[in-house]
């Protein structure tokens, strides 16, 4: 590693500070809504627009990286066939609006972790905190999302604390979300997405149990061989913060252990 790694930003903005992790792992590109913020809007780090977003896949693309799926993650040291895995959580319409042009033009694929009983509503869940209202998929996006070559997991039916309810209810949100969404598009949905990242060894049981493959949280770093597949860490994509931390040391040890 050198000097110009030791201090990297919290979020991903660009390949820079990043290119010796994506060469080091397959990494895992968070995202949740694209295009403009709306007026009222309080986490506005949750939205990036959508030449940002265009420029972040052009500059995969010409880097030679190319989408990857999460079977991939953690599966063998390194990254030798360049591989990037694109998540979005919760659904949201503005990235069926203002992201199917930019991955169809860079010929790149994402996976759509979906609020199962909430297709086609609003994000209820933020706005009992004060967020603003937007819109969901409904089931013909969600088609035309799988039509396009693109991916849908599970994100539980109502977005809750899982743990912060009871067992039997997180039971009901992980294993009825998967049933729900297999039985409505008529797809193998085998991968997982942890609502507001928490998640505890329970959960993590519920979501192995229920047949999934992977489960993701938003713990921000790359995957080594032999991490827990239901414990994916994950880099968040949003614009270039003014806020920086010190996470240099926290990433060294990352790289240097998938490096072994």
């Amino acid at each position: 590693m050198n000097d110009a790694t030791t201090e990297l930003p919290l979020y991903y903005t660009e390949l820079g500070p990043f290119r010796d992790g994506f060469d080091t792992a397959v990494p895992v590109i968070t995202y949740h809504k694209l295009g403009p913020r709306p007026r009222g809007v309080r986490l506005k780090g949750l939205y990036v627009d959508a030449p940002l977003f265009r420029r972040q896949i052009l500059e995969w693309k010409a880097a030679g990286f190319a989408p990857g799926p999460l079977e991939e993650v953690g599966h063998i040291p390194g990254n030798p066939r360049k591989r990037v895995v694109l998540t979005f959580d919760d659904g949201f319409e503005n990235v069926f609006r203002h992201g199917l042009d930019p991955l169809r033009q860079g010929g790149f694929t994402a996976i759509q972790y979906l609020v199962a009983d909430r297709l086609g509503k609003t994000n209820e869940w933020e706005q009992k905190y004060g967020e603003a209202s937007e819109r969901l998929m409904d089931e013909a996006q969600v088609r035309e999302w799988i039509a396009a070559g693109h991916t849908i997991g599970s994100h539980t039916l109502t977005h809750p604390h899982l743990t912060r309810i009871r067992v039997e209810q997180a039971r009901a949100e992980i294993h009825d979300s998967r049933r729900q969404l297999e039985d409505r598009f008529g797809v193998p949905v085998t991968h997982f997405c942890y609502p507001y990242g928490d998640w505890n060894r329970t959960s993590r049981d519920l979501v192995a149990e229920a047949g999934y493959t992977s489960a993701c949280t938003t713990v921000p770093g790359f995957n080594a061989p032999g991490s827990d597949r239901f414990a994916f860490k994950r880099l968040t994509a949003r614009y270039a913060s003014r806020k920086w931390i010190n996470v240099g040391r926290m990433m060294r040890h990352w790289l240097r252990g998938l490096r072994g």
